[in-house]
Formats: structure tokens, sequence, C-alpha cells
């Protein structure tokens, strides 16, 4: 967990807390978080809090993961310290937040209202201004359609700028504030006192414009921000409707369907083939065939029988059985997944935006520049004084006017999400863009993302007769069944374009094989257990068999009338892509690791053809959370490449999660980059897309800093008693204007750059 350092005074406090309980943990939900400033504000708060262990506060999904001694304090009372720094908080479920969707909606509702209204006052204004059209062109008219657009679609930068000044400090919003404030007050003196610019000779200008067109740029980029929110709500929503909404139990002897909520540990409950597992339990009685792939990562169904447990949510594939609840409600399996999203979603640290810590120091400087710029002209200026002071004062404001400075990271995030898009790579955030470049270790999950997700015929061996008879046999057989090796045999026969003849009789065995008989022959298909039973003797195919096995392949004996004929070997292959992306990987000098639930032997074959050298097998879904934590804690920055709802967890832990479009909504929702068209070559597009994307953003922001340290200068008169030059204010707007166009052009470079 990465929090922001505890200040000297809070960590001797914390160190002389004592307590002989294990901390309790607690997810809190905060409304009313904008930028990087607003989250340190939260912890810090929460760490002055007595009996607080950690604070980690995520700017990106709106909550604070709080560890706290529940002796010196609890939920109710953090809540409170967060509301007495001015924001909103509430305790967070791991269940459906019809609160929080109604809150993001309605949200998202108010700034689309605020931001039509703006973009159609401002294109008058720039009508006015620019094109001089009648009437628009009075100043009055522009002073009238510029207010509403300052103070109540702008009002919200007040607010934010006056709760930084609350706590001593600045951000985006303060300037925001200042730049808008600067324009639209200068311009308003300029229509109801012009006497006051006489000083200079020249008519008063206006510059409601800029104002305007201030205030629809951040307000545009703020609606696309709130659009993007609730994704991780999203996620959570999805993992929760995976559970069905009713239970067959059994009950009295007759079965009775009721809400799953109100299963009991112990119950017994009635699963048909087809349908969802609703609790976590062990089979009582009948045997069946599970897909457990949304949870174990395993492309092949699992077999079970009496004894063996099943996890809700996965799905029932062949047989009927019933089983005895073991945990219900927040102790399942898929309630502990929503759990461990949730918490990898508060612990990640927010990004630390650049502008907003250029701000912090910026903002302060101008504006105590702007006031020492007015005193000494009104001290040591001509006549008139005050006028001379007031055009000075605001000439600073207005070339330190936040335009390029706002414009240097979202227009170069724009162009570069935008042309990602074009690629097939969706990155969901500016956060995620800006994570990318740091990535150093790039983790792969196995089944469905480096191989194909399901199995396929990878070789028939033939002792007896030709292969071709032997598969077009096998596929006849299995084409009787629902098992997902018998119907990859017989996707391969109808490739190979074989005839498959109709059988007389079929017998499946859960968990070992099938046998049927066909004209005059006995045909059986299945593992060595099956066979063994028959007295197949299997010693003329016991190498090529083992061989397969160790290859990560499943190998499957066929006899006929109870002599071994030879062997078909089934895997989850390799996707073609997957080399290539790889070795590009490996080239732009990052560690390929993989990750997956299956078995070791398979996904160290599967490694070994992929040219992977760290590989971590049969893991849970919370151990995969874990490893990329310990990958974390070891210095890797970590990219998280997965496509299943057992990869949510370590999606959202990663610094960056990215998800294959082909895979699950859960975890394209629990990922910050989804490539759309599933091939991983996605992801070296979205390395080298954020990279490119970072130079170009970190050359916006020296170039907007650069004008206005360059123009502050100047427009505070430091020319004047030299060369009798002042920097008028529409020669300050002007420079505005130029640092803004070069910041723009310097990000559409984006569109023609290198990516693949």
């Amino acid at each position: 967990m990465q929090t922001e350092p505890i200040p000297h005074d809070d960590q001797s406090h914390a160190s002389s807390v004592v307590s002989s309980a294990l901390p309790a943990t607690t997810v809190l939900g905060i409304r009313g978080m904008h930028c990087a400033s607003c989250t340190g504000k939260v912890e810090r708060a929460l760490y002055a809090t007595p009996g607080v262990v950690s604070a980690s506060v995520s700017l990106a999904s709106e909550d604070a993961l709080i560890e706290y001694h529940a002796d010196q304090t609890d939920p109710a009372a953090l809540r409170t310290v967060i509301t007495a720094v001015g924001f909103e908080a509430a305790q967070r479920e791991d269940g459906h937040d019809d609160a929080d969707q109604q809150y993001q909606q309605a949200e998202l509702a108010e700034l689309k209202i605020k931001l039509l209204v703006s973009a159609v006052l401002t294109l008058g204004i720039m009508l006015g201004s620019m094109l001089r059209l009648p009437l628009l062109s009075h100043p009055l008219v522009l002073l009238l359609l510029t207010t509403p657009i300052q103070f109540w679609v702008g009002w919200q930068f007040y607010q934010g700028a006056w709760a930084s000044a609350r706590h001593g400090m600045s951000d985006m919003n303060t300037l925001i504030a200042v730049g808008t404030s600067a324009a639209y007050g200068y311009s308003l003196m300029a229509v109801l006192a012009p006497g006051l610019f006489g000083a200079i000779g020249q008519a008063p200008q206006v510059y409601f414009e800029t104002a305007a067109m201030i205030i629809t740029l951040i307000l545009l980029g703020r609606f696309l921000e709130a659009r993007a929110k609730g994704r991780a709500a999203d996620a959570i929503q999805r993992l929760l409707e995976l559970q069905p909404n009713t239970a067959r139990v059994v009950r009295d002897g007759r079965e009775m369907e009721i809400p799953v909520t109100h299963v009991r540990v112990g119950d017994t409950i009635a699963v048909r083939p087809g349908e969802k597992i609703s609790v976590d339990g062990r089979i009582i009685s009948g045997v069946s065939a599970v897909d457990e792939a949304m949870l174990t990562g395993e492309s092949m169904p699992v077999d079970k029988q009496p004894g063996d447990s099943v996890v809700g949510a996965t799905l029932n594939k062949t047989g009927a059985f019933t089983f005895q609840a073991t945990r219900v409600g927040k102790e399942t399996t898929l309630a502990q997944i929503v759990h461990l999203v949730r918490q990898a979603q508060s612990s990640k640290a927010p990004i630390q935006r650049l502008a907003d810590t250029i701000a912090s120091y910026f903002v302060p400087a101008v504006i105590s520049i702007a006031m020492l710029t007015f005193g000494a002209w009104m001290l040591f200026g001509p006549e008139p004084a005050l006028s001379f002071a007031i055009m000075n004062f605001v000439a600073v404001l207005i070339i330190a006017c936040p335009c390029a400075l706002g414009l240097a990271t979202p227009t170069a995030i724009m162009v570069g999400t935008g042309r990602g898009a074009e690629q097939g790579v969706l990155i969901k955030s500016g956060d995620a863009l800006e994570r990318m470049h740091a990535v150093t270790t790039v983790v792969f999950d196995k089944t469905g993302t480096l191989t194909t997700g399901q199995p396929e015929v990878t070789s028939v061996l033939a002792v007896s007769g030709s292969e071709a008879e032997l598969l077009r046999l096998a596929a006849s057989v299995e084409q009787k069944s629902e098992h997902p090796l018998g119907q990859a045999i017989v996707r391969h026969a109808q490739s190979q374009e074989l005839s498959l003849i109709e059988v007389e009789t079929f017998q499946a065995t859960p968990g070992q094989g099938v046998m049927a008989s066909v004209g005059e022959k006995t045909v059986l298909i299945g593992n060595r257990r099956f066979c063994q039973e028959h007295s197949i003797n299997l010693s003329q195919l016991e190498t090529a068999a083992e061989s397969l096995a160790q290859s990560g392949k499943t190998p499957m004996f066929m006899a006929v009338n109870g002599r071994a004929v030879g062997l078909i070997a089934v895997a989850d292959v390799l996707k073609a892509e997957a080399l290539n992306a790889l070795a590009r990987i490996r080239q732009l000098g990052l560690n390929p690791v993989m990750l997956t639930g299956d078995n070791r032997r398979t996904a160290e074959a599967i490694a070994q053809q992929a040219g992977i050298a760290q590989v971590v097998a049969e893991v849970l879904p919370e151990d995969k959370a874990a490893e990329i934590a310990r990958l974390q804690a070891n210095g890797q920055v970590v990219g998280m490449v997965g496509d299943g709802i057992n990869d949510a967890p370590a999606l959202v832990q990663a610094d960056v999660g990215i998800a294959l479009g082909t895979g699950t909504d859960v975890a394209i929702d629990a990922a910050d980059i989804t490539l759309i068209r599933g091939d991983l070559q996605g992801v070296v597009t979205a390395i080298r897309l954020s990279r490119r994307t970072m130079q170009v953003i970190r050359q916006n922001l020296f170039w907007a800093f650069f004008y206005n340290a360059a123009g502050i200068p100047i427009a505070a008169g430091v020319l004047y008693p030299f060369f009798q030059l002042v920097l008028n204010p529409m020669v300050a707007a002007l420079a505005m204007a130029l640092s803004s166009v070069s910041v723009i052009t310097n990000s559409l470079r984006l569109r023609a750059a290198r990516i693949n």
C-alpha cells in the first residue's frame, strides 16, 4: 500500500499509541475531490486522527482505504474528520451503491447543462469580439453574455480555489479563478469606468472572450473526467451481477426457489445443467463438470464428484448435483474478490499532476508579483498613478492566465488517447497514460491472454491405421459429447473436412471418458484411468503421452475393440501474435512475467514457447493481487495484462491494468487500458504511445511556464524606467494566446507519431 508520508509529529503520535488489537479496515467514499492536493488534505487529516494506522486516498475511485484501531476511533468519527476539511464522506459497502450512481449521474447532468450554456454564450462572445458583428460587439452585450459564464458556470472554480485557500494551498482551481477573474475584472472596469485607463491615451480594451473561453475549455475537461468516473463502480457492479439472484434449496424434502441472500450455511442446494452455482459449498451427491474459468483462469472444466468443493458464480456444465452451502454472503469467494477489487482501487496512490505541482508555487508567486507591481507603481508611477498601477496589475494577471498551463496536459492526453483509439487501444484516463510510460515489468495472465482460451487439437498419433481415419472415428464418437475436449476434436475434424459417422450407442463416464459403438467397432476415448479400468494395454503410447503431458498438453487415449490404436493431444495453444509482441516488449527494455491459475507444468510449457523466463503458476485470485504487490514492493512499476474475472483484483492492484477487449466485462471495467481487438500488439502500442505523450506533455509544460516566466516581468513594467514601454493587456492576451497555440500545435504532432 502506498500512502503519503506521515508528518513527523504524526509519526511520533502514532508510534506512542500501543494497541493489542489488530487494526480494522474500512473504505470510505469521498465526494468533492478534484486534484491531487485534495487527496493530500484528506490524508493529512486522517493521519492526524488518533488511532489511524494508515490512510490511502484514491482520486480515481474517490475512496479512502483506512486502517485504524477500533478502540480509539471508528468509521463515524473518520467521516466527521473528512467532513471537517471540506469533503463529503460515506461508508462504502461491497454491494450495490445506488447513492453513488445517483450522485455521479446528477454531477454529469449538471456539468453537461453548464457546458452547453457556456459553449453557446462563448460562441456569441467570440463572434462579437473577433468578427465585430453588430450588437454582439457592444461592450455591454459582451458583459451580459460573459457574466453568467463567470459566476454561474465558473462558480465551481471559485469554490475549489476558496477551499484550497482555507488550507493555505493553491491548485488549478486557483489558477482558473485568478486568471478568469483578472480578465473579467479588467474588462468590467473597461466598460464601467473607462476613464481609469486614460493615462496612456488609449481606449481601453475588453477581454471577455478570454475569461469565457478558459472556463469553457476547462469545463469540457471536467465533463470528460466526470463521464469517465464510475467505471470502478461498474466493475464492482458486474462482479456482483455474476451471482445468481436465486437458489434452489432443498428443505423438508422438497425444492424451493429462494433469494440467494436468504441461503444459510448448511442448506442443501440443487443445481441443474447449465445453471450458475449460487454460493460456495461441497457436493453431497451427483457428478458434473464445472466451468471455473471466471475465477481460476483454468481453461478446462473441472470434473466434480461428492466431496469436492464448488464456488459461487461458477457455471455447471453437464450433470446435476446437490451441495451443502459452506460460505454465504460476504464470506463467499466472489464477495472476497469484490472486496479485493475495492481495496486495490482505494490503495492506489494518486498521481501527482505536474501542473498542480507547478501551480502550488506559481500561483502565490504571481499574485505576490501582481500586488508588488500595483504597490510599486502607486508609489512611483506616472500620474494618474492609480490607472497606471491597475493596468500593470491586470497585465501581470492576464499574462499569467492558466490557459496554456491548463491545456498543456489535457490536450496531449486528448490527442494521445484519440490516437490510441484509432489503433485499437482504449485508454480510459490521463492517469493511466501517464503511468504507462514508467512501467518496468509487464505481467501476463495465461489463459485467454497469451493463449486462445479454448482447447484445440495439437497432434494426432496413430499406431494402427491412418491419423485421418483415427480422427474421423474419434470425432464421430465425440459429436455426442458435451465435454469441451470432445468438442475440440469435433471442430478439428470438421476443419479437416472429414465426414462423420452416426454412432449406435453412447456412454459417458464423467471425469474419465466416453465409449460408443460405431458399426462393428467399440470405440473408447479417455484418460489413462479409464483405459486401465477397461484393461487396455497402453505400453505403446506411454512415452508419447508423457512427452505430450510434459509440454503442457492433455493426451486422450483411444482404443478400438479393446486394443489401443492411438492418442489425440489437446491443449490451450499460444496466440499467433504473442511471440512477436513479447519480443518487442523485451526490446523496449521491459521484463515479461506470466501469472496464472493453471498448473505449473502447463504454465511452464507455454512460457517456454513464449520466451518468458519468470513464471508464477497455480495462484488463486487473491494471490494474483499479492504477487503484483510483491513486484511493486521490489521497486517494479507493473503493468498487468489479463482478460478474466479472476484477473480483476490484479488489474486494479497493478500500476496499469490492461484488459483484452475480447475478455470479460469485469476485467475490462477494472482495467485502465483496454485492447479493443484483443491483440497483444496493443500492449506495445500503449507503451510507445505513453512514452511519446509524456515527452510532449513535458515540452508543453516547459513552454507554457516559459511564456509566463518571460512575460510576467515585462507585464510588471520592468522596461518602463528604461524604454518607457509597458505591456498593454491586449499584448498580454496575445502572448497568452500564442502560448496556447504552441501547446496545442505541439500536442497535435502526436497524430503523426510512430507508435506501432
